[in-house]
């Protein structure tokens, strides 16, 4: 039995504060600075956790095994288990040839590249997140960018750029609905005060991928697009989540927005336009290239090469019916990780050492069913797709280890107490921790991979601070999740995926630092907007 202490140094919480975060600043430091490998940084780090959980908290050396050898499941069920099997799906349209039927038609509705990173990496990237999230955004649309032109560094960090302001209502909300759980606050209300934070981010995310892409003159020559499906956006993912569903305010704001930017683009097509904008300057069109952009298609070939997204939908959709949902929540299963035997300050059992097998309910579980449906749609034999998935296993080699690194470092964290220290110390800022508190929610989803993860850890406490610095407790809650989605492009964990999807492998500290400089101006701007939602400048958003 081990029971957290959250100010084991000189009873100090600054400085138990300091040395928590060693862990974390050693895995930045040593992606961002020394440019180490991801799964070298992370085991370097984990060791660093480890050591300040022993000799720093006290926790004895099996309780700490054991947590970090839970956080390693955690990473391998749910979180890989969805991973592989999108990049699967992906793999056997690559291998039947149907995605380059997709990337020709995605051309058609415009081949300039600054249009196509808005439609793929934010519009269709959001309904994956609304869908699925847990990376399946971010695995999926890096891939679709590179079979379009985009270098692979490019378009890792669109992807990771793109997968901010649709997070907290991803996997049909569920980081909202978690945090209403663990705060005790209506998930209605809490998703109301969200869509009155990201839809503001949201508004800038498609001219910061325009930019990425091509600058100043992306912007310049692309605006209406890029602001025209930022603001279908945010109208819609604020309408929706205030006054018709918290769950499907990404899937209604994802279809919009596209809609919204394929309005824009149509009319302004010209058929004899020669160039695309690829790696961030304007090319001309090499000869092989544009033979293979005008190649005509099959129509049949073409509905084939959409079908597996539209099966991925329509399964996800399927499985949210609640007569559906609550059939495969019959398979679930939840267990004590054995051996583990944690409380907090207070006492009380902690929730991290209950481990929970949601075999039919988890993404992962239902991108299988849809890359089965796939092999049958794409007429792939049996031999062929588990010869893919072989494939998929090999190229995704070094994500699976850093992930199940970061998530074993994640769970050593939260289980002895760093994580919680903090948090906790951040709490104590009095008025000032309405500016702050994004900043918990970033640190929770960097640490996690997770914005769900974050609001378990940090959404009853958000609720407490708010209480003693008499904030409103649901603007609190709610910036913790806002600031949460400004975290995940950082995270550790779906950098490896990145760099895993786009052939990366052994890059993403050179992929962390061209995310790190929007993850942190975005973070700025969710701490004002906090700040001045929590004074009467604009408590009026406040539901």
């Amino acid at each position: 039995m081990f029971q957290q202490v959250l100010d084991p140094v000189a009873h100090s919480l600054a400085w138990s504060s300091l040395v928590a975060a060693l862990p974390l600043l050693t895995l930045f430091v040593l992606l961002g600075a020394v440019r180490m490998r991801a799964w070298t940084a992370s085991l370097v780090a984990l060791a660093v956790a480890l050591a300040v959980a022993i000799w720093a908290y006290g926790m004895p050396v099996g309780q700490a095994a054991l947590a970090g050898t839970e956080g390693a499941a955690f990473g391998l069920f749910p979180i890989l288990w969805i991973v592989i099997n999108a990049i699967w799906v992906y793999t056997m349209t690559v291998e039947t040839g149907h995605f380059d039927v997709l990337r020709r038609s995605f051309t058609r509705v415009s081949d300039d590249q600054r249009i196509q990173a808005i439609i793929i990496a934010f519009s269709f990237g959001a309904l994956l997140e609304a869908l699925a999230g847990f990376g399946t955004p971010v695995a999926v649309t890096s891939v679709m960018l590179i079979a379009l032109g985009f270098r692979p560094l490019k378009a890792a960090v669109l992807a990771l750029t793109a997968n901010t302001a649709p997070v907290a209502f991803g996997a049909m909300a569920t980081p909202i609905l978690t945090l209403g759980k663990v705060t005790s606050q209506s998930s209605d209300t809490l998703g109301a005060m969200v869509g009155r934070q990201t839809p503001i981010l949201a508004l800038f995310v498609p001219l910061i991928l325009v930019s990425i892409v091509d600058g100043r003159r992306g912007v310049r020559e692309t605006w209406p697009a890029a602001l025209g499906c930022g603001v279908a956006f945010s109208v819609a993912q604020y309408v929706t989540s205030n006054f018709v569903s918290v769950p499907l305010a990404d899937v209604v704001a994802s279809l919009v927005s596209a809609a919204a930017v394929v309005a824009i683009v149509r009319p302004r097509l010209r058929p004899e336009r020669q160039a695309v904008v690829a790696g961030g300057a304007a090319d001309e069109l090499t000869p092989e290239f544009a033979r293979r952009v005008a190649r005509p298609d099959d129509p049949r070939e073409v509905l084939r090469a959409y079908l597996p997204y539209a099966i991925i939908i329509l399964v996800f959709v399927v499985c949210q019916i609640t007569a559906v949902k609550n059939a495969v929540d019959k398979a679930t299963q939840t267990v004590h990780w054995p051996g583990l035997h944690l409380v907090n300050a207070a006492g009380k059992p902690l929730s991290l050492q209950t481990f929970t097998l949601n075999y039919l309910t988890t993404p992962g579980t239902q991108m299988l069913v849809a890359g089965l449906l796939t092999m049958i749609i794409l007429r792939i034999s049996v031999r062929r797709a588990l010869h893919a998935y072989r494939d998929t296993l090999v190229q995704l080699r070094w994500a699976i280890l850093t992930v199940t690194l970061v998530l074993a470092l994640a769970f050593v964290m939260n289980a002895s107490g760093q994580t919680i220290t903090l948090g906790t110390w951040m709490a104590g800022a009095g008025g000032f921790f309405a500016f702050l508190s994004p900043v918990l929610g970033w640190f929770g989803t960097a640490v996690t991979g997770s914005d769900t993860s974050s609001n378990s850890l940090f959404g009853a406490l958000q609720v407490a601070a708010a209480g003693k610095a008499h904030l409103s407790p649901v603007l609190l809650a709610a910036a913790n999740s806002s600031g949460g989605v400004l975290g995940k492009m950082v995270s550790p964990q779906n950098l490896a995926i990145a760099a895993a999807a786009v052939g990366l492998d052994g890059r993403e500290g050179d992929i962390f630092r061209r995310v790190i400089i929007w993850s942190l101006v975005f973070l700025g701007g969710m701490c004002v907007l906090v700040l001045l939602q929590a004074n009467a400048i604009l408590d009026w958003m406040v539901p």
